[in-house]
């Protein structure tokens, strides 16, 4: 790929592009109208971020994927989940939104994938996915290595997802469950009213922890017959800890230690992920020390409303604005889970 040529001024921008995945919402660097600037930087951003990914992936592969049908095997994972957590009547509808909105980011696609992302966050995150699928550097030393992402209706995985050994590690079925509360029921095809909007109503609060308890009873479902459930909770719950700072890993326990006991554990899951946080726990968010600083909106590259959305991983929705995605992130983290017979 041939990149034009570029001033001294939009140069500059570029690279810090590839630096921070941050962006000028004005693209003051480029000259012309605001269109002609838009137009003009957003293919010089994600010519030059292919090609550097692509040169940091030279020569690199990443895990096969599985020779059947891709649709077919997200179907058959995801089912328990589906079921458990919506009515009969609209099962079908979710699983077929399902199949539609797992993406394996893979070589063959990710050049593609960059170039027809609507955000330009959204690919350099990608993009670092990519790479830590590979192996490669990532763009930056502050990128946050991911396995997947969730944006809007698409959920992006690693091709990772076939060969990790972790046995409790599942971030297909984690990356969709936040798709669950990320997404209208509309998206499915399915009725809204003015209080049944969203296919899942979780709490702001729980997001996280929502699809953390999803990913690891699970796995407990997969490897466990009935009478045998409770024991094989607590045996994994026993050796398993979490080291994501935006979930309290005894809480997600706690969850999954219920819904093991629960005959309908999916349930018991989405109950307790809809409960108001408690005054302690709210005192503890609106703690100044405990909440990261959100970054310019200049220099997140979105809109003032958004840019607390472009920064970090976390599990938000896009329901704070009526046609933008989520874009503070909800990213399954490589090496989030610790004490397990391996990381990811």
């Amino acid at each position: 790929m041939k990149l034009a040529t570029y001033t001294r001024t939009d140069q500059a921008a570029i690279e810090a592009y590839l630096r921070s995945g941050t962006t000028d919402p004005l693209r003051t660097a480029w000259p012309g109208s605001f269109r002609q600037r838009a137009e003009r930087s957003r293919r010089d951003l994600r010519e030059a971020l292919i090609k550097e990914t692509m040169r940091r992936a030279a020569g690199r592969a990443h895990p096969r994927l599985p020779p059947h049908d891709l649709a077919a095997l997200t179907r058959r994972k995801l089912l328990p989940m589906v079921a458990g957590l919506f009515p009969a009547a609209e099962r079908e509808a979710v699983l077929q939104l399902v199949e539609r909105s797992v993406i394996f980011v893979t070589t063959d696609n990710i050049e593609r994938l960059l170039m027809d992302q609507r955000w330009d966050h959204t690919a350099w995150m990608l993009a670092n996915l990519h790479l830590e699928t590979l192996g490669a550097s990532l763009l930056s030393p502050q990128a946050t290595p991911v396995v997947g992402l969730s944006e809007e209706t698409t959920c992006y995985v690693s091709p990772k997802y076939f060969s990790d050994p972790d046995p409790a590690s599942d971030f297909l079925v984690h990356e969709v469950a936040h798709m669950f509360h990320n997404c209208k029921r509309r998206s499915a095809g399915l009725p809204e009213t003015r209080r049944k909007e969203w296919l899942l109503d979780i709490a702001f609060h729980n997001r996280e922890t929502f699809a953390y308890a999803c990913e690891l009873y699970s796995w407990i479902l997969h490897h466990s017959a009935d009478t045998a459930r409770r024991h094989v909770a607590a045996e994994i719950v026993r050796s398993w800890s979490l080291s994501d700072e935006r979930v309290d890993a005894q809480e997600v326990m706690d969850i999954v230690l219920e819904a093991a006991r629960s005959r309908a554990g999916w349930k018991a899951i989405l109950r307790r992920c809809n409960e108001p946080a408690s005054p302690a726990r709210l005192c503890r968010q609106e703690t100044p020390d405990a909440v990261p600083a959100e970054k310019p909106a200049m220099e997140m590259g979105q809109p003032a409303a958004m840019a607390d959305y472009a920064f970090s991983p976390s599990s938000t929705r896009s329901s704070v604005f009526s046609s933008g995605p989520s874009f503070r992130h909800r990213c399954r983290r490589a090496g989030s889970w610790a004490d397990t017979a391996s990381v990811d």
